[in-house]
């Protein structure tokens, strides 16, 4: 979810710390702001000045719509193909019977019903319990009830609407502070013969909003974002969305008037977004699902969901992004594709429909002017791959990083998950171009290093996966005389590699959203020692560690919001003596700047480096070895490095301490010790345990046989 968007839960809650008396104060205010008329009165002038169409601009001046239209589009797309079906249909008798307002409430809650356990099915959970229940109210603080329960007693005429609860385990008894979303429930939600809210529609949905956003601040678990809430209303035909969010702590409770006090804070302080009212059920009663309407309300309930539960196993995005898929497979089966080997879709501008012309390479704009095949979003690639045969894939979105292509892509197979699809240089180009031998390093030399630890049994998720490996098929016939020849076409056995899984590389993180905390550096460099011990077991060492090369992923299989760091890059791995690291004034080892090999510990000591950099310390651009030696020198000899990373964590700085001493010699890294210190402090362990844990690594570099001599200080530790 883009914290830019206006309908975007927030990056962080406006939580306030509440002392004895606040509390209190806010708790009696919540009882006393009782009188929904009085609220009313209190409101309906400003409303009434700043919703609606202005006659003059024509223009809404002040409440604006909560959802962008292109998010309500990139929702529809990732929709296509979940089906939502209300059983009960809503009556449209214009006449208010019991009967039918039975009907109404029946047909509202399926409605609600099929929409929550839609989302929850689509983006978070396929199985499983629903953590959710819908029950119904009269008045802000009464009880809930099943509607069910609420007819056979008789209360029907006192319901108010009916509200989305987040299950508490097996309390059964539910609170305010649990309601994810409410939904208003009126005979007529318009205000005369306009298409628009009804004042007393707003009002009474703004009374219900505050009331939530108070529950929840005195709630002590706080298992909902408080600062903001979306309240839905609905007759039998039209619904709208209403989303009301602002910080309580500038909420005045110490007035004589509450009414005026909610009202004064929703005019300066709160933020009030309404959107359009549309049709939400046809004249048969069945919902229009598709529709604007429709869809203003999906977006509502997940982005409540989302307050609730975190974000989605699955986003928006990633299910639209399938769509094209879609799309082309739809336009294959309707026969526009006439030509079966030319999957990669190029524009023929010019030519009337059914004449024979000759395609010349040179027209192809994907050809023109350059010798690399380079891909744009939505098409398809069709690659042999010797051990699996033929696979599809159609590129999401494209990264142009260093001297190699990177695209995003899926599988035609598995539309749903994301890939890394690297494209390499076509074989007959290694020789003269620099730029070409990286791509080679970046293509063939990371399959046969991935292909190697797959053979040799190292699996972990902290290693990169190859999904598919091969050469691309060209669009047009191939001339090539054998299954590994080439013919002169010039993409002609050109190399790709498609990796899982996709992520953000450090080094765009730590621009964007600044230095590393305690608990993600830690983990960043738990994630890669495990990564590194892996590789290890197959004497394989990555020689290329740096911001670039390392990804952040979400563990979508995982629990909520944990991540993973994952090394990427393997093409300048060292498998034997005769191979070279890749050079890195930054973040290479002293080892490999001055002998172009790598020790044992060359990793670790290039993952202290980078875990410096990603926890905000000053590495200064380097324009030579030599200088990067003497930068190297000073800041072992000073303990720089170990002083800043111990001012994030006492173990970082005891790892770098411990990184210092096998520098430079033939020592391996203890990865086993390391990973299980680290597996402690990142999974949470108390604070005498970590206190402990330091004891222990002082310890141990005190009893070690280590070199007495840093590689790279001069000294030891």
């Amino acid at each position: 979810i883009s914290t830019h968007s206006v309908s975007g839960v927030s990056s962080s809650s406006k939580y306030f710390q509440t002392s004895r008396r606040v509390y209190k104060g806010l708790k009696d205010f919540g009882r006393e702001f009782i009188d929904q008329e009085l609220f009313n009165q209190s409101l309906d002038d400003w409303i009434l000045e700043n919703y609606g169409v202005d006659q003059v601009t024509g223009e809404q001046p002040f409440l604006k719509p909560p959802f962008l239209t292109d998010e309500l589009r990139k929702l529809d797309l990732a929709l296509e193909g979940v089906l939502f079906q209300q059983l009960f249909r809503m009556p449209c008798s214009p006449l208010a019977s019991k009967s039918v307002k039975e009907d109404g409430y029946h047909a509202l809650e399926d409605f609600l019903h099929v929409i929550v356990n839609g989302l929850w099915r689509t983006f978070w959970r396929k199985s499983g319990p629903l953590p959710f229940s819908l029950s119904c109210f009269h008045h802000p603080g009464s009880k809930f009830y099943a509607v069910e329960k609420a007819i056979s007693r008789g209360r029907l005429e006192e319901l108010r609407g009916l509200a989305l609860i987040s299950k508490n385990g097996n309390n059964l008894k539910v609170h305010w502070n649990q309601v994810v979303e409410l939904v208003l429930f009126r005979q007529n939600i318009l205000s005369g013969n306009e298409l628009k809210l009804s004042v007393s529609t707003i009002c009474e949905a703004l009374f219900y909003g505050v009331h939530i956003l108070i529950s929840r601040c005195l709630s002590k678990s706080r298992t909902i974002s408080d600062d903001s809430v979306f309240i839905m209303v609905f007759d039998s035909k039209f619904g709208a969305v209403i989303k009301l969010g602002g910080d309580l702590s500038k909420l005045e409770l110490n007035t004589g008037d509450p009414y005026q006090s909610v009202a004064h804070w929703i005019k300066c302080h709160a933020e009030v977004l309404l959107s359009s009212v549309e049709t939400i059920w046809n004249r048969l009663g069945n919902a229009n699902w598709g529709d604007l309407g429709t869809l203003q309300v999906l977006l509502a309930a997940f982005y409540s969901i989302v307050q609730c539960n975190g974000p989605p196993r699955k986003s928006i995005s990633s299910l639209a992004s399938a769509h094209s898929l879609r799309l082309q497979k739809r336009r294959i089966e309707c026969s526009l594709t006439e030509n079966e080997h030319a999957k990669i879709p190029y524009q023929q501008d010019g030519y009337q429909n059914g004449e024979i012309v000759e395609l010349d390479h040179s027209d192809n704009p994907l050809v023109k002017n350059t010798s690399h095949l380079k891909l744009r979003q939505g098409e398809i690639l069709l690659l042999e791959d010797q051990q699996q045969g033929q696979k599809s894939f159609q590129i999401q979105e494209s990264f142009i990083g260093g001297n190699y292509f990177l695209y995003g892509a899926v599988s035609l197979d598995y539309p749903t998950q994301l890939l890394t699809l690297y494209v390499g240089a076509h074989p007959s180009r290694l020789e003269p171009s620099w730029e070409d031998m990286s791509l080679w390093y970046q293509v063939q030399r990371q399959t046969k290093v991935l292909n190697i630890l797959k053979h040799q049994g190292v699996s972990s998720k902290y290693l990169p996966e190859v999904i598919a490996s091969g050469r691309i098929l060209h669009p047009g016939p191939c001339k090539k005389q054998s299954p590994s020849g080439r013919c002169d076409h010039p993409w002609c056995g050109t190399p790709i590699l498609v990796t899982l899984p996709v992520g953000e590389p450090l080094s765009y993180i730590v621009a964007r959203d600044g230095p590393f905390s305690s608990d993600d550096a830690l983990r960043c460099c738990r994630d890669c020692l495990v990564a590194l011990r892996s590789a290890a077991t197959a004497s394989v060492q990555h020689g290329d560690i740096s911001p670039e090369n390392i990804i952040r992923v979400f563990n979508m299989q995982g629990t909520r919001h944990k991540v993973l760091y994952i090394p990427v890059s393997w093409g300048r791995a060292v498998l034997e003596d005769r191979d070279s690291p890749a050079i890195n004034l930054q973040f290479s080892s002293s080892h490999a700047l001055q002998h172009g090999k790598l020790c044992p510990a060359s990793d670790a000591e290039s993952l202290v480096y980078l875990l410096f950099f990603v926890t905000g310390g000053r590495m200064h651009p380097q324009d030579s070895i030599e200088s990067a030696l003497q930068w190297r020198e000073k800041s072992w000899a000073t303990r720089s490095i170990q002083q800043h990373l111990g001012e994030v964590s006492p173990l970082l700085k005891a790892f770098s301490d411990y990184v210092d001493s096998l520098c430079g010699t033939p020592y391996p890294v203890d990865y086993d010790i390391w990973v299980k210190r680290l597996n402690r402090a990142v999974d949470g362990s108390g604070s005498a345990d970590r206190g402990k844990m330091i004891e222990e690594v002082a310890m141990t570099l005190r009893l070690e046989n280590v070199a007495e001599s840093s590689g790279t200080s001069g000294g030891g530790t």
